[in-house]
């Protein structure tokens, strides 16, 4: 079996391309760019954006991500099936986080959180837990959608979001879930619990 290694000037010409050896063709599709911005939305058929059966897998990629409020503030993100008119659509969902001190002052850790999974929930699903609104603080991250057009099954995501937590904690939090209809998902919108995203750059990518 060949490992094709790619640096990121690499990656940048294999996306602009179209094509990364072993994993299909991506193409971007729409970037959102924050500025004190209450929510951020891709919405099939608007503003450029494919969210349908071209592909059969989008990928959503966060980059530094920064919220206007310092508050233990949580990413969330929801689906809709009515191309944006309600971001409602029916969850189940897992997550758990591991975390360690910038101070090194307590064990780190790996837990379960139950607090932030959903069973069969309409509500907004938490990405990441209390990212800090410092300077240098952010997250930065990404999900995978898989066929959300189908009229079939459920649409299955797997999100993974690594920032740093406002009380100077290094975290990752990791999510997983499926939108528990059989309608097509439309539109995806993304804010933080209160607040808003101070700055930062969600993108959408289609996987052949």
């Amino acid at each position: 079996m060949s490992i094709v290694k790619l640096n990121n000037r690499g990656v940048k010409d294999a996306t602009a391309i179209g094509s990364i050896t072993g994993l299909g063709t991506i193409q971007l599709i729409k970037k959102l760019t924050a500025s004190s911005s209450s929510t951020l939305s891709f919405v099939d058929g608007s503003s450029g954006v494919t969210l349908d059966n071209t592909y059969k897998e989008y990928l959503i990629t966060l980059n530094n991500i920064h919220p206007s409020s310092d508050s233990d503030v949580q990413l969330q993100f929801n689906g809709s099936a009515d191309t944006g008119s309600n971001y409602n659509v029916t969850k189940t969902t897992t997550y758990f986080s591991a975390y360690h001190y910038e101070s090194d002052a307590h064990s780190p850790a790996l837990g379960y959180m139950t607090y932030y999974d959903l069973a069969q929930g309409t509500g907004f699903q938490t990405l990441s837990t209390n990212i800090g609104a410092d300077n240098d603080q952010c997250g930065s991250g990404y999900i995978h959608l898989f066929n959300p057009s189908s009229t079939t099954f459920a649409k299955h995501f797997i999100g993974n979001i690594s920032f740093s937590q406002s009380d100077d904690v290094q975290r990752i939090d990791y999510n997983a879930g499926y939108f528990n209809t059989t309608s097509a998902v439309d539109a995806l919108q993304f804010k933080f619990s209160s607040g808003n995203i101070d700055a930062g750059d969600i993108c959408l990518y289609g996987i052949a």
